[in-house]
């Protein structure tokens, strides 16, 4: 089918282009295909409205009538085979921006308005842009009513194509409230888009206004999202505005930009291969340190006796050049030197001798290095990193660093790093990119007693980043949770395919920095514009199950905390507190962490009622008030335990001499020990007030499987919010 034959088509409809792709025995991407080909062989990066129009038709967008005019008269008599009123607009590949060139009239009521609006259109873009090519005036039906949304794609450099949602006409560029998904988007996916942006209940309809149609909506962003999908060099488009109403979405207006450019080509290595070489780096049997010292003060000489007091019972072979024996183990010159296969060689030598000692780490079979060296891209020398990631291409070599504190790995007794050993086994394993943030994830573990699995340092991310270890952690027994903090995502998209997938098995929280940077990059379309780099953090991290920590502590308590709460059945939370001032912070917490406190049926009020005092409060939050004595505690806990209605409970306790800090604490465990025993298990966290007892109190608790913080209301919500955000992400509610 020609081009223009299948513009000619366009201007007699979608059913004659439907007709006639049918007949020729052409796909709807034949025809799009030949469009952007077309397109590509002008030199053009963007198409012309009727071009988009004809792509929207053949991918099931629904768009107004219309038809290009050459000449006043024609557009007069299209618009009368159209219907009254119509829109006018300026037709050129060298127009994008209409509005801005007065290329737009809107409202036209007659044939006399439709000719005069045609040669002032046709002044405005001369005046606008005198070498621009004018192919006419396009003729279009006016629609309008209902809500006005936009619709949209973007391309973003590290995670690729997504769809966006929002408010549009002029408020988008107002209130700017839209929301992307990774495309492909699901229809599950498009439904959470409608109910993602902070106008979601414009959508269900106000003030007597009818609710837009839901399915139409879905349908629209599902069809942009397929469309860009299949078709790549689409960098960005705009449906804006769609007007939604209950009957169905029609794109008013459309916006293609494209982009010929061939995709930048990412190193993306099997699972399997993920699976077996981090297997070997992350549990070694046999360490390489390249340059090993026995001089006290230098990175060499740290890594060696962290490896050795730290209790790693695999082999050690310092590497030396000069060096016969380093710390009681014989030394080698070269990793070439050493008999036998080695699992992974810790670098702690100068960047400058890096290539070549990483070259016989190639030639030696190794499948990792630990780069603990800096000097490379964070200082400007970025020839020096390619170099070492070529090498490392070349030889099947994963890299972790270059620039980085090394890692540690306490099921193997393996601290292969210069930092403080570490020894508190458990669950947790913890990663960042910075090695400030890694020694505050070390200090904060000991001091709290968080046992974890690992704690690695990703520096530079030449070559393994967080999605390699996402794929290694989710196979590791020995992992429950995994917390990653990251300054950036080198491939956003591979690490949002790994999280999806780790995330319904295991909680995946995330802190990403660099929250508040707008991210602005020059955009060609509304969309484009409001892809703000963090808004696309925020809205893939939910699509994908990632828990979103909003600060280091959030990071290092949703590690700490999770694991110890069991999975909640349902979402009804209720409050148990002495104090109605820590009530009323931990509701305010609780709608901040997205927790839905329960609505008391009158017999569970009348349940609790019987416990608490005349002057105290049921209904949520029970306040049994700051005088009552263990027994009103234990009481109304257990009720709350007992009763199936009840999902999930939060304390709140208020330091008195009745019931003292320590006493509480023994009593909820003793309650909570008590129900498991009967087979109830219910997630529980408390906020504890009072003088410095409360430390202690808090700390038992923890110990004994409930998350409590002394003076705070928010932090013990926000564990129990996450929780939940896993849980629904996985599916488990």
């Amino acid at each position: 089918m020609a081009y223009e034959d299948a513009l000619t088509l366009k201007e007699r409809g979608t059913a004659a282009v439907q007709d006639a792709t049918g007949r020729a025995g052409k796909t709807h991407k034949d025809i799009v295909r030949h469009i952007l080909d077309h397109v590509k062989a002008e030199g053009r990066n963007a198409l012309t409205a009727p071009e988009g129009k004809l792509i929207c038709d053949v991918y099931g967008i629904a768009v107004p009538k219309e038809g290009v005019a050459a000449t006043a008269a024609d557009a007069a008599q299209l618009a009368s085979e159209i219907g009254f009123p119509v829109v006018l607009k300026i037709v050129s590949p060298d127009i994008l921006h209409k509005t801005e060139a007065g290329g737009v009239l809107v409202g036209l009521a007659n044939a006399e308005q439709v000719t005069q609006g045609f040669a002032t259109i046709m002044e405005n873009a001369k005046r606008y842009n005198a070498n621009a090519n004018l192919v006419g005036v396009q003729v279009q039906q006016m629609v309008g009513g209902g809500q006005e949304v936009i619709v949209g794609a973007v391309t973003d450099p590290s995670f690729g194509k997504l769809v966006a949602f929002g408010l549009g006409g002029v408020l988008v560029e107002v209130l700017k409230d839209i929301t992307f998904r990774l495309a492909p988007a699901t229809r599950d996916d498009a439904r959470s888009m409608l109910d993602g942006i902070a106008a979601a209940e414009m959508l269900k309809g106000v003030r007597g206004g009818e609710p837009v149609n839901r399915d139409a909506l879905a349908t629209l962003i599902e069809n942009v999202s397929r469309l860009v999908t299949d078709f790549p060099e689409i960098a960005e488009m705009d449906l804006n505005p769609v007007f939604a109403s209950k009957t169905g979405a029609i794109a008013a207006d459309v916006r293609i930009v494209l982009d010929f450019s061939p995709p930048v080509e990412r190193y993306c290595p099997s699972q399997e291969d993920i699976v077996r070489q981090m297997n070997r780096i992350m549990r070694p049997d046999r360490v390489a340190v390249i340059g090993a010292s026995s001089e006290d003060g230098k990175i060499g000489n740290s890594v060696m006796k962290n490896l050795i007091n730290g209790g790693y019972q695999g082999e050690i072979y310092p590497i030396h050049p000069k060096a016969d024996e380093i710390m009681g183990r014989k030394a080698y010159r070269s990793v070439l030197d050493v008999p036998g296969d080695i699992d992974v060689a810790v670098f702690a030598i100068p960047a400058k001798f890096v290539a070549a000692a990483l070259k016989e780490v190639g030639q030696k079979g190794i499948p990792g290095a630990v780069l603990i060296p800096s000097g490379f891209a964070e200082t400007g020398n970025v020839e020096g990193q390619q170099e070492i990631v070529a090498i490392a291409r070349e030889y099947g070599i994963r890299l972790m660093g270059p620039n980085i504190y090394g890692f540690y790995y306490t099921p193997k007794n393996l601290c292969a790093t210069f930092c403080t050993p570490y020894d508190v086994k458990g669950k947790a394993a913890l990663s960042s990119q910075s090695g400030g943030i890694g020694m505050a994830i070390i200090g904060f573990s000991r001091a709290a007693k968080m046992g974890v699995s690992a704690i690695v340092g990703l520096g530079n991310k030449s070559d393994i980043d967080e999605d390699d270890l996402l794929t290694f952690f989710e196979q590791d027994d020995n992992t429950e949770i995994i917390a990653q903090h990251c300054e950036d995502l080198k491939d956003g998209r591979a690490f949002a395919e790994a999280a999806r997938r780790v995330s319904k098995k295991k909680p995946v929280v995330v802190l990403k920095a660099g929250r508040t940077s707008l991210g602005a990059r020059a955009a060609s379309s509304h969309t484009g514009a409001l892809a703000g780099n963090d808004r696309i953090y925020e809205d893939v991290f939910r699509q994908c199950g990632v828990i979103r920590a909003r600060s280091l502590r959030d990071l290092l308590e949703f590690a700490r905390g999770i694991p110890k709460l069991p999975t909640p059945k349902g979402e009804n939370v209720v409050i148990i507190t002495g104090a109605g001032g820590s009530g009323v912070l931990l509701s305010d917490a609780c709608v901040d962490n997205s927790l839905s406190l329960m609505t008391m049926p009158p017999d569970l009020d009348a349940a609790f009622r019987k416990f608490i005092p005349p002057f105290g409060a049921a209904g949520n939050p029970v306040d049994i008030t700051g005088g009552e004595p263990p027994t009103t505690y234990q009481n109304t806990i257990r009720l709350g335990l007992e009763d199936p209605r009840i999902h999930a409970i939060i304390l709140g306790y208020w330091h008195t001499i009745i019931t003292p800090p320590m006493v509480f604490a023994k009593l909820v465990v003793e309650v909570k020990e008590e129900m498991k025993a009967k087979g109830i298990e219910k997630p529980i966290v408390a906020s504890l007030a009072g003088d410095v007892e409360v430390e202690e109190a808090a700390a038992y608790l923890y110990e004994h499987g409930v998350p409590a913080y002394a003076y705070s209301t928010e932090i013990p919500v926000a564990v129990l919010g996450a929780k939940y955000r896993w849980a629904r992400a996985a599916g488990l509610i």
